[in-house]
């Protein structure tokens, strides 16, 4: 069947769905394949949780009614996506990056709803079945779209603009993040500016932090709309503080975000920039930024007991791990106590840049540090406390001293370093 005929079909059904646990009636069901699941095998369930269509991949399954047998299901869903976009014919924003994206996402999303119809990327489902997912979520009504894009090794981000197709993108940053895929930072340069190849290959516009200078080159040859608070920004918006939320100033108006830390400033600047770009009121902007609460993790702060808590939990890496502690340290706060947790996937630049963070957070005039993880277990330090595990440093720490103290609590998705927080 043609990708012509399963997008009127699609067009018949509420949604497209990969799991059945997630069935809505009149769902389009896609039988994707993965390590330890074959989707084959749940086609006939998700049609009777209420399924529309089932596509398929494997002729066995074929005689299961309201079935769509094709080469590749995963295949057909890229394809089913691509052939949506170009249908809707809506502007698509895409944005990648080593840190800040899914937090600017949300920033660029709210900013823009202020004025259009947006559908953005939910959460973080922004890989090769995420994207399409995101697409294909968009309808009619929708009115610009905002996509995510996430990578870890090369030719991903290429592959996923060629789902999206964007007309418009942003890089936040090249960051140390995914060094064991990437091959180096070199490589995540190289990895994530297959955007910035996409965009200017097709003659598209992006949207640049005029004080990253590495951005400004990479887009010296582009039509590009830069912000920040250099003279020959397009959008100038000037940073104010961060204590310990950022302020900023866009044009005559102050804006006071419920973001943490001086490296949100440059993901807040671009959701303006973005906005701003697209005629979105000022005073709609001001609204849309201070409005804008952090969750998941992300950049947030918490108050407990006698304690206030900056959870960006999250996920790590190097550089954002870096940026977090050198933010910490400049709150004007009496008592500060960092809980780091171990950062992955740096393959074998780990031990060198675990050691990296031990001796930056020893230099600084932070009151208290404990490290947490295998990585940073191995470390050489004088002042840190340091738990080759989560439970041993459970086991043996005592987290009732812990009173009318700021706490930085920061380390990769795996360590779940959130759990701190109920031991408070």
């Amino acid at each position: 069947m043609t990708i012509e005929k399963i997008h009127e079909i699609f067009l018949q059904c509420n949604s497209v769905c990969t799991d059945t646990r997630k069935i809505h009636k009149n769902d389009l069901f896609f039988a994707l394949k993965g390590e330890n699941f074959n989707g084959n095998s749940y086609a006939e369930k998700a049609l009777r949780n209420g399924a529309k269509f089932a596509i398929i991949d494997e002729e066995s399954f074929s005689h299961i009614p309201n079935t769509i047998l094709v080469k590749d299901a995963l295949k057909a869903l890229q394809e089913l996506a691509t052939y949506h976009r170009n249908y809707l014919n809506i502007p698509i924003v895409a944005l990648t990056g080593s840190n800040g994206k899914t937090t600017t996402k949300e920033l660029i999303n709210t900013t823009l709803s202020q004025k259009y119809n947006t559908k953005a990327t939910i959460g973080n489902l922004n890989n090769h079945i995420g994207v399409p997912l995101t697409l294909l979520s968009m309808n009619e009504s929708t009115e610009m779209g905002i996509v995510e894009m996430g990578a870890n090794h090369q030719k991903e981000i290429e592959f996923l603009c060629n789902i999206a197709k964007p007309d418009y993108g942003y890089i936040t940053n090249f960051g140390k993040a995914h060094l064991e895929g990437f091959g180096g930072v070199e490589g995540v340069i190289k990895g994530k500016s297959e955007m910035y190849d996409f965009l200017i290959n097709n003659n598209k516009t992006i949207f640049v932090n005029g004080n990253d200078p590495i951005q400004v080159d990479k887009t010296s040859h582009s039509n590009r709309y830069i912000f920040g608070d250099n003279i020959n920004a397009d959008c100038k918006i000037t940073f104010i503080d961060a204590q310990p939320t950022v302020k900023v100033k866009y044009n005559n108006t102050t804006i006071q975000s419920n973001l943490i830390g001086e490296y949100n400033f440059s993901n807040i600047a671009a959701a303006i920039t973005i906005a701003n770009y697209f005629k979105v009121e000022e005073a709609s902007i001001k609204n849309a930024i201070e409005s804008y609460i952090p969750t998941n993790n992300r950049s947030q702060v918490i108050k407990k007991n006698s304690n206030e808590i900056i959870l960006d939990a999250y996920n790590a890496n190097p550089t954002s791990m870096r940026a977090a502690i050198l933010n910490f340290e400049k709150l004007k706060d009496n008592n500060k106590i960092a809980f780091l947790g171990d950062m992955f996937e740096l393959g074998k630049e780990a031990e060198l840049e675990h050691q990296s963070i031990a001796d930056l957070i020893e230099s600084t005039s932070i009151n208290q540090t404990i490290l947490i993880g295998e990585n940073f277990n191995k470390t050489q330090t004088k002042n840190s406390l340091k738990f080759k595990t989560f439970e041993d440093f459970e086991k043996n720490f005592n987290m009732t001293s812990v009173v009318n103290s700021t706490l930085l609590i920061k380390g990769s998705r795996g360590m779940a370093m959130e759990r701190i927080l109920d031991l408070l």
